[in-house]
């Protein structure tokens, strides 16, 4: 690959975790966007405005689409012809590719984790990706088998590192535990949901994990689907990812929005509009630069369906560094929902820096 040379512009960047990969603080995913509805140029489009943008950092899963986002991401990669250590792809492995067999073609036996790679580095016609995920946690297979297999991903060159993705906390302590009695390399980075109105896993249940083991995070659903964007303040508009709600994936969030809780959360948006608005950026560039003032938070996905919302995501970095101490105490206030650290963790300070 030698095609345009990649210029970081004004992104920010952070180490994944206890790694030495410098990852963009957005990343592009293709999560219910690519594969789905967004397909053939559109694709060629969103990547190359996020890659513009600074953002070169490209998550996937071999479940998504059922393989058609890897292969159709890997197209484009070929296509725009980018030099590969220019970017940083990464996939996830634990569903298979849209088979009911619930045997070796999902799970993380050694068998699916091997397989399941190498048929996700064909769709995407590389050679390697970056970082591996573990889907999901695997209570039917051995914690210790899994852990060779990611490692021999490693050593084989199939992979840079290998990470957890919706892990219990003791899961991942379970897997670095078998990994340095192996001497082996263990999970670098979790990838959660965590936004504004999703916080209790992040910030309660990992927090040792930030804390002890400099643990890494690729966090996804920052907007909440889209909640955090102001778009579902006077209903579901014609178009919006609630509205297309792919093979019903956002049943329980359109249910969800009519209820109590629901339209509480909408107030709590309409109050969070006007500071963004006075610090002269929208909802959607609150919500996101917000995310990234907790220190766990290594890279926050973007799931955009159209180039424009990129732009408008990235417009986060300007608001970032207005996010003083007294403003995020403004949001606290109005978001009402920090939860509470276990007092054997210590104090965190507004911004998450651990005190």
């Amino acid at each position: 690959m030698s095609g345009q040379a990649f210029e970081p512009k004004n992104m920010l960047y952070r180490n994944l975790g206890n790694t030495g990969l410098r990852v963009p603080v957005f990343s592009y995913g293709g999560w219910l966007t690519v594969g789905y509805e967004q397909k053939g140029d559109i694709v060629k489009e969103l990547m190359q405005t996020a890659f513009d943008a600074g953002i070169n950092m490209f998550d996937n899963a071999e479940a998504y689409a059922g393989g058609e986002s890897e292969t159709q991401m890997g197209r484009v990669i070929k296509e725009l012809g980018w030099k590969r250590s220019d970017i940083i792809v990464t996939t996830k492995i634990f569903f298979g590719v849209g088979r009911k067999e619930r045997h070796n073609t999902r799970g993380l036996s050694r068998k699916h984790i091997i397989e399941g790679l190498n048929d996700s580095l064909e769709r995407l016609q590389l050679d390697y990706v970056d970082i591996v995920f573990a889907h999901r946690p695997d209570v039917t297979t051995p914690m210790e088998e899994t852990v060779r297999a990611f490692n021999y991903l490693i050593d084989t060159g199939k992979t840079f590192y290998w990470g957890t993705s919706e892990w219990s906390a003791m899961q991942i302590q379970q897997a670095h535990e078998i990994a340095r009695r192996l001497n082996m390399v263990g999970p670098a980075a979790e990838q959660p949901h965590y936004s504004m109105f999703t916080r209790e896993r992040f910030e309660q249940e990992y927090e040792p994990l930030w804390r002890y083991e400099n643990y890494g995070s690729t966090i996804w659903s920052p907007l909440d689907s889209g909640l955090l964007t102001g778009k579902y303040n006077n209903g579901i508009p014609e178009g919006s990812r609630y509205h297309s709600n792919l093979n019903g994936a956002m049943d329980e969030n359109v249910k969800h929005l009519t209820s109590p809780e629901g339209k509480a959360k909408i107030e709590k948006v309409k109050k969070l509009t006007a500071v963004a608005e006075r610090l002269g950026g929208s909802m959607t560039s609150l919500a996101l630069a917000w995310t990234l003032k907790h220190k766990g938070v290594s890279t926050c996905i973007l799931g955009a369906t159209k180039p424009d919302q990129i732009k408008e995501n990235v417009k986060a970095l300007d608001i970032y560094p207005k996010l003083t101490p007294e403003v995020l105490e403004e949001i606290e206030k109005i978001l009402d929902n920090k939860p509470a650290l276990p007092a054997a963790y210590g104090r965190r300070s507004d911004d998450g820096e651990l005190m």
